[in-house]
């Protein structure tokens, strides 16, 4: 399958179009679905049911789906004794709780990578395992031993599936401004990080960003969250070319956006797919996302701006290498992504990309593309460069909305 990382021909687009409707009814039976099952799932149940049961002396814990205000009224009212005790006991749930304090969710997700980890050890001595089954187990291993380190700070972990994820870089708890970068396809667990062509994934990306917004503004406390906690797409197929999983993932990038701690300012870099999950997300942000940026975009699912109906800042950009210029900007039918984010008509602020190589070129550090996302990111929109080469995305920008 085509992945979003090469160049896929137009051909190969037309074709999916063509067959849209083919495809569009075999998905609606369920034929084109990936459905995971297993372990960790059973896990995360057996956890809701203890939880459901569970008192702190005569009060029953929370909802899990409450409101974050509230779930962190709850944890705030605890001594923490009783939250390290809920996180030990209860991992997995703990570790994606929106509402409970990063520093607990930290703590619960290393406890449940270390679980995850020790299955995956087991399954790697399985002699019933197919050749492809322990490869794959032998990766998972090595992805958990990596996340599990006591210096990394996993806000977010679901082995189950393809497995879901999300990384902090600096303190969240104080930080003013918090960037998250939410990816394209063929993003997962597997994914999240790579020693090859590093800057391509999640970690990198968001490495390199907190790197640039460092240099950018020293003084600036900044957080950079790498969120891969959604079920992306896998390379290129219907679930690209709809917004199925855009919408899932707006869901989840939404109540995000509403529970980080603090009162930071929050930009979101969108690469890819990923401008598909912002842009549906866009109408739904609370209000201190003050910006949404998009790079190598196959649409927001929105004609123009307005459309989006987002109270933030909409960005653009696209690197004049980047294959999907060539893909058809439009929406029939639940398919395709709509009009085109650099183009004049969709009236983002379009940015420079200079120097960026290819679609997914946008975090390579040095290039003007991270260098304009880090501006955005600590708030100096001053020091963007427009693609214009003028000041054209930077008009109607008050000192007051930078601050």
């Amino acid at each position: 399958m085509t992945s979003f990382d090469s160049s896929p021909t137009i051909t190969a687009w037309r074709a999916l179009l063509a067959l849209a409707v083919v495809f569009m009814m075999l998905a609606t039976t369920g034929w084109t679905a990936i459905r995971h099952q297993g372990g960790p799932r059973d896990a995360l149940e057996a956890e809701l049911a203890g939880w459901a049961k569970a008192r702190i002396g005569v009060r029953a814990l929370p909802d899990p789906e409450s409101p974050p205000q509230r779930l962190a009224a709850f944890f705030g009212s605890i001594g923490s004794t009783q939250r390290a005790r809920l996180a030990d006991r209860y991992p997995v749930l703990v570790g994606n709780l929106n509402g409970a304090p990063v520093t607990l969710r930290y703590r619960a997700n290393r406890k449940a990578l270390a679980l995850s980890l020790a299955q995956e050890r087991k399954r790697v001595k399985d002699v019933n395992l197919t050749a492809d089954g322990h490869h794959q187990a032998v990766r998972r291993m090595h992805r958990f031993e990596a996340l599990v380190s006591a210096e990394r700070q996993i806000l977010a972990f679901d082995p189950s599936g393809p497995g879901k994820v999300a990384e902090v870089l600096g303190d969240l708890d104080r930080a003013q401004r918090v960037s998250v970068i939410v990816p394209g396809v063929d993003t997962n667990v597997l994914t999240f990080q790579k020693s090859s062509r590093k800057y391509t994934a999640p970690v990198g990306m968001a490495e390199s960003l907190y790197a640039a917004e460092r240099a950018a503004s020293p003084r600036t406390r900044t957080a950079v969250i790498a969120w891969a906690d959604y079920t992306a797409p896998a390379g290129l197929g219907m679930d690209s070319a709809t917004g199925r999983r855009a919408e899932d993932g707006a869901v989840r990038l939404t109540a995000l956006a509403g529970a980080l701690p603090g009162s930071s300012k929050i930009a979101l870099f969108c690469h890819s797919y990923g401008s598909v999950v912002c842009g549906v997300a866009a109408r739904h942000l609370p209000a201190r996302v003050r910006d949404v940026a998009v790079a190598g975009s196959p649409g927001m699912r929105a004609e123009n701006v307005a459309g989006l109906h987002a109270r933030a800042r909409v960005w653009a950009m696209r690197d004049r290498d980047d294959w999907i210029e060539d893909v058809p900007h439009l929406a029939v039918g639940g398919l395709g992504h709509g009009e085109d984010p650099v183009t004049e008509a969709f009236g983002a602020r379009v940015l420079s990309a200079a120097d960026a190589i290819g679609h997914t070129g946008y975090f390579e550090p040095g290039t003007e593309s991270v260098s304009n996302f880090a501006e955005i990111g600590v708030g100096s929109y001053d020091g963007v460069t427009c693609e214009s080469g003028g000041d054209t995305c930077r008009r109607g920008i008050s000192g007051d909305e930078a601050a």
